[in-house]
């Protein structure tokens, strides 16, 4: 199942679990996890992207390491709420992994990567440590949304 509505997502989880945010870029895929009770999101692994098997085989590996029972992932849409061609990337990155057997909801990220990015300005990381991090501190960004939608829906 791949949707864009909180509701239907939660649903299809009625127990909660671990959840997966994913930003998708051209370059690499930011990842997050929250906890069962979905109350944070911790940002984790950053994948190089390469061969579309390669990138699937370490989400794969990531999944079953926490157990995870649903994949959030960030829909890049334009200011004025309407679709892009990167939307129609994430659109196409999780229809190729419908496979994996998890629901996946399709989550506006907007602001993700200015949000995180405010964050670790903040907090004084440097422009280096910042280039590290910033794809999973996106992806941590708009898990935290999902699951702040998801508790108070």
């Amino acid at each position: 199942m791949i949707t864009t509505s909180a509701p239907e997502f939660r649903d299809a989880l009625p127990d909660g679990g671990v959840l997966i945010g994913l930003d998708v870029g051209s370059k690499t895929i930011g990842t997050a996890f929250c906890d069962a009770g979905w109350s944070f999101a911790s940002p984790a692994d950053l994948i190089l992207r390469s061969k579309f098997a390669n990138d699937k085989t370490a989400l794969q590996a990531a999944i079953a390491k926490r157990a995870t029972a649903g994949i959030i992932i960030g829909l890049p849409l334009n200011m004025d709420g309407s679709e892009s061609p990167r939307s129609q990337s994430s659109r196409a990155f999780a229809r190729n992994i419908i496979d994996l057997g998890l629901p996946i909801l399709l989550w506006d990220e907007r602001w993700s990567t200015a949000a995180a990015e405010r964050a670790m300005i903040e907090a004084d990381l440097s422009r280096a440590k910042r280039a590290e991090r910033i794809d999973s501190a996106a992806a941590a960004h708009i898990l935290q949304g999902a699951i702040d939608a998801l508790t108070s829906s």
